[in-house]
């Protein structure tokens, strides 16, 4: 290892995230102490959500939605950024930000101090009967005047999106569980437990790489494609100092910053079997015939790691990517080092 549908937007009222600092981590050393955690920019700063300072100035989203969003604490804005930049759209993602600011603003009116991601699907009725009658005094361009129905129908379809992205992603309280069973609930502690024991029965079969992919998604939440764009630049081995070895690897997120995670010492072996046999520019995860991995390739080691683990095949064929990263989320929530590294997070894919 080195060193290191389309919204009638004028029925819309005009009204972050961490990263440690940046040490360009393609092998260059990192400092012995642990990762320095900074805020970067927030919402504006995803391609396409360019922020409008005044009319006419070019800008694709109004400041005060954006920071309305970037207010939001770091679990609920991960899963809005997440959610913005599935949309491949640049004009859906506009209308995104605009539709989700002017919901915020309504439900910090009617219940305030609820969290985004407690938000049931009555608040969500609510909103829109009161849309469609006229009785919505926030987040609309005309207080009292009722909006189209077609409106109505976006707004609540696009709301409808962020929940199901935010249930896909394992995010949601229990208690807002819906019946639907496309839904598939968080992840448990022993559900992990069995995941990392599926890891190391796929190493054990010479499945590095995807036991490599799979106990770096458990354990840091790194996207697919922050995963297969890894190369030993990535690996840094540093000093705790305590005179214990530590392995940081670093990633890049969706605004391009440097992020940096320490790898478990279990995996550690695994990654030195997979670089030492490489350039340090070489992939580390990898398809068997060397060719870059995919999200799809990544869902299926994840789907087979937890198979080999011991989960239920239904509950494993139902495992996504995107629950190992908001689970990841949480428990580095409850790591005093890492307390708001979850918005860090890199891209999702």
């Amino acid at each position: 290892m080195s060193a290191a549908p389309t919204e009638d937007r004028n029925s819309l009222a005009d009204t972050g995230a961490y990263a440690p600092a940046s040490s360009e981590g393609t092998g260059q050393s990192v400092p012995g102490a642990s990762p320095r955690l900074t805020r970067p920019p927030g919402i504006g700063g995803i391609a396409g959500l360019r922020l409008r300072h005044r009319r006419g100035d070019g800008g694709q989203v109004s400041q005060a939605d954006v920071d309305l969003i970037d207010a939001l604490d770091p679990l609920a804005w991960r899963t809005v950024a997440d959610w913005l930049q599935e949309r491949p759209s640049v004009a859906g993602r506009g209308a995104r930000v605009q539709i989700l600011a002017a919901f915020l603003r309504w439900l910090h009116t009617v219940e305030p101090g609820l969290n985004l991601l407690a938000v049931t699907g009555e608040h969500v009725d609510t909103y829109c009967r009161q849309a469609r009658s006229g009785a919505l005094t926030v987040g609309v361009r005309i207080p009292g005047k009722p909006l189209a129905s077609a409106t109505v129908t976006a707004r609540g379809r696009v709301l409808s999106s962020f929940y199901r992205f935010a249930w896909s992603a394992g995010v949601l309280p229990q208690a807002a569980t819906p019946s639907d069973t496309t839904c598939p609930r968080a992840m448990t502690r022993d559900e992990r437990r069995q995941l990392r024991r599926g890891a190391s029965c796929l190493a054990a079969d010479g499945r590095l790489a995807e036991a490599v992919a799979v106990a770096l998604l458990e354990a840091t939440g790194a996207s697919a494609d922050a995963l297969a764009s890894l190369t030993g630049h990535d690996l840094h081995a540093v000093g705790d100092g305590s005179g214990k070895s530590l392995v940081l690897i670093t990633v890049r997120n969706s605004q391009r910053d440097v992020v940096t995670f320490p790898v478990p010492e279990w995996v550690i072996p695994w990654l030195r079997a997979r670089s030492s046999p490489r350039s340090p520019g070489e992939l580390l995860i990898a398809r068997d015939d060397g060719r870059p991995t995919d999200p799809e390739w990544l869902r299926l080691a994840l789907v087979d790691a937890a198979l080999a683990g011991g989960i239920p095949e239904r509950r494993a064929k139902a495992l996504r990517p995107p629950m190992l990263r908001a689970v990841a989320a949480a428990s580095l929530v409850e790591q005093a080092t890492y307390a708001d590294v979850c918005a860090s997070f890199p891209g999702r894919r």
